[in-house]
């Protein structure tokens, strides 16, 4: 078993909707917790995309990543591996493994967990505040320095 160092945080509670709203690559991610709110524990972010979207393919190197399914469906490819995953399911993309997932017909609503937390900077650096809580218009323009802006935050875009 792993010691954790812990300290006691004040409690925190978000209702539906609230947190930090950003259009980030093609996905509303509302931010719920960040590595300051957490200790450096996590970061916990929920995402909504529109029927169809997929992620790059791509490579944490600080952090491992969880994926809780909400609403909807997606098919995630880990390393060799592909899952289809529904409401309650639950994946783990470890650090250093090549990953991506696609939302099915219906969209998709999950929660994705970032441990150690931080990866929230990242989010920031790559989006902008949402205007409403919905994914963002398909036109809305991705940083031209995506490559370069990702793995200053120890990921890689296998593009």
């Amino acid at each position: 078993m792993t010691a954790v160092k812990t300290e006691t945080l004040p409690a925190r509670v978000l209702a539906a909707g609230e947190g930090e709203a950003r259009w980030w690559f093609g996905q509303l991610a509302v931010i719920k917790a960040t590595a300051e709110d957490t200790a450096g524990g996590h970061t916990l972010v929920e995402i909504t995309v529109d029927p169809g979207y997929e992620t790059p393919l791509h490579i944490h190197h600080r952090e491992d990543e969880g994926f809780w399914m909400l609403d909807g469906s997606a098919t995630f490819t880990v390393g060799e591996e592909i899952v289809e995953a529904g409401p309650g399911a639950y994946l783990f993309g470890p650090k250093d493994i090549p990953h991506k997932w696609r939302a099915g017909a219906d969209g998709a609503r999950l929660l994705y967990l970032f441990a150690p937390g931080g990866f929230e900077e990242l989010i920031r650096a790559m989006s902008e505040p949402a205007k409403e809580l919905t994914p963002p218009p398909s036109d809305l323009p991705i940083p031209e320095n995506v490559v370069e802006l990702a793995a200053e935050f120890g990921v890689e875009l296998l593009l």
